[in-house]
C-alpha cells in the first residue's frame, strides 16, 4: 500500500518570520503539521514515511515571475530553433534542480525575429499550457510581455486575455531612448547579437517603434488591464524610468513594477503600495548588465520586494543566500522569492510560505562553503529531484561517490 504522509524531520525550516528547528508532516499534496523539535515521533501515528533534512534548510519552492529560460531553450542562438516540447522537458528538468517550483514562463509579443515572433509567441503559449496539463515537474505559468508598440498585436493578446491563456503579463516599451536603453547604439548592439538582425533591419524597426510609440491607445490599454484583472490576471510594468509610468501602472490597476531603471522610481513604486521586482543576475554580480540600478541597492533602501531571475534562473537562490551577508535576515531573503512573489500574483493562499494547509512545495537546501545547494526539490509532496552526492577529501585528491 503507498504511504500518502511524510515526515520531514532534522530540519531548519524557514517561516516567513523566524527560522525553526523542527519537523514537516506533509498529507498528500500538503503541508499538514509543521512542529518544533528534531523527532516528534509522538506526533505520526501510523504509516509514515521519514526524510531526514540532516540539519539542512527547508524552505518553500521558488516562484520566479519573470523568466525568459524558455525563449532561450527554443532559441539558444540566432536563426537556431529548437522543438518547444524539448525545450520545456529539458527547461522543467533545470528549473527543479535550481530549486524553482512555479515558473511564470516570460514570452515576449513584439513581432520580433525568431522566438519573439508573434505567431510563434502564441503557439508557445498553447504548447505550454497543454503540457503542463499532461506532464510535469513544476508548476508552469505563463507571463506575456506586450510591446505597447506592437500594435497590430493588441488583438492577439485580447484573445489571449479572453480565452484565460495566460497568467500573468506586463506592458513594455524599447522604443530607443527611454527606459532600459536610453543609448539606441546599446539597444541596437543587443537586437544584432541576441536574433542575428542585420543593422539595416534593426534601424527600420527601430523607426517603426518611434512611430508607433506616438499612436499608443493609453485609455484602450488601461481598460484592457482592468478586464485581464477581473480574469484573474494580474499586470506588471517593465523598466519604469519615471514616476508618471508608475502613476499609469496605478491606472491600470497594476501590482508590479519590474526592473525600475533608478533608485528613485524603485522608492516611488514602493511609496504607492507596489510590489518592486529586480533580478538575481543583478544580485549575483552586484551590477546590472544594461548598466543600470543596482538590485542590492534598491533591496537595501526597502524598494525591492521582489527578486526574480530574469534569464538565469540558477542564479535565484545563490542570490537569496547571500542577502544575509548584506544585513538581511534569511527568511527576510526568501520570503523575496516566495510569499512576496505568490502575493504578488494572487497565489499566495496556496503556495510560498511553509504553513499548514498550503501546497508541499519545498526544499532540502544544504550549504558548502556558504553556496546553497539543493538536495531535494518537492512538488505537491513527491520528490521530482535529488541528488544525494556526497565529495570525500582524501590526501588532497577529490572523489565522488
Amino acid at each position: 500500500m503507498r504511504v500518502n504522509r511524510t515526515l520531514i524531520c532534522n530540519a531548519n525550516i524557514i517561516l516567513p518570520d523566524k527560522v525553526l528547528r523542527g519537523c514537516i508532516l506533509i498529507e498528500g499534496r500538503k503541508i499538514s503539521k509543521v512542529m518544533p523539535g528534531i523527532s516528534p515521533k509522538h506526533h505520526c501515528q501510523g504509516e509514515v514515511k521519514v526524510i531526514d533534512a540532516d540539519g539542512g534548510y527547508v524552505m518553500p519552492g521558488l516562484i520566479d515571475i519573470h523568466s525568459d529560460a524558455i525563449e532561450k531553450e527554443i532559441q539558444p542562438r540566432p536563426n537556431t530553433l529548437f522543438p518547444v516540447n524539448m525545450a520545456f522537458f529539458e527547461l522543467e528538468k533545470k528549473l527543479a534542480a535550481s530549486g524553482i517550483t512555479t515558473m511564470y514562463h516570460s514570452l515576449s509579443l513584439s513581432d520580433d525575429w525568431g522566438v519573439r515572433n508573434d505567431a510563434m509567441v502564441v503557439d508557445i503559449i498553447h504548447s505550454i499550457q497543454r503540457l503542463k496539463q499532461e506532464r510535469f515537474m513544476v508548476h508552469h505559468k505563463v507571463h506575456l510581455r506586450y510591446e505597447i508598440t506592437f500594435l497590430h498585436g493588441l488583438k492577439t493578446l485580447e484573445k489571449l486575455i479572453e480565452s484565460k491563456s495566460i497568467d500573468f503579463m506586463s506592458y513594455m516599451d524599447h522604443t530607443p531612448g527611454q527606459g532600459q536603453f536610453k543609448d539606441p547604439e546599446a539597444l541596437k548592439e543587443f537586437t544584432m547579437k541576441s536574433y542575428g538582425a542585420k543593422e539595416k533591419e534593426v534601424e527600420a524597426l527601430f523607426n517603426k517603434s518611434k512611430e508607433c510609440q506616438a499612436m499608443i491607445d493609453w485609455p484602450g490599454l488601461i481598460e484592457l488591464a482592468k478586464q485581464a484583472r477581473a480574469n484573474g490576471i494580474r499586470l506588471a510594468s517593465h523598466d519604469d524610468d519615471t514616476n508618471e509610468k508608475i502613476h499609469t501602472l496605478l491606472e491600470c490597476e497594476g501590482t508590479v513594477s519590474e526592473f525600475p531603471i533608478n533608485l528613485e522610481t524603485a522608492r516611488y513604486a514602493k511609496s504607492k503600495g507596489l510590489h518592486v521586482c529586480v533580478g538575481s543576475p543583478n544580485v549575483v554580480r552586484g551590477k546590472s548588465h544594461s548598466n543600470n540600478m543596482r538590485a542590492m541597492d534598491a533591496i537595501k533602501n526597502d524598494a525591492a520586494d521582489i527578486i526574480c531571475s530574469d534569464y538565469l534562473p540558477a542564479s535565484m537562490l545563490p542570490a537569496v543566500f547571500s542577502l544575509p551577508k548584506e544585513g538581511l535576515e534569511l527568511y527576510e531573503a526568501v520570503r523575496m522569492v516566495t510569499l512576496n512573489p505568490a502575493k504578488a500574483l494572487g497565489i499566495d493562499k496556496e503556495t510560498g510560505s511553509v504553513e499548514n494547509g498550503k501546497m508541499a512545495d519545498l526544499l532540502i537546501v544544504e550549504l558548502y562553503e556558504g553556496y546553497p545547494i539543493v538536495r531535494k526539490t518537492m512538488v505537491g509532496g513527491k520528490i521530482v529531484y535529488q541528488s544525494d552526492f556526497t565529495i570525500l577529501k582524501k590526501e588532497g585528491v577529490e572523489n565522488v561517490c
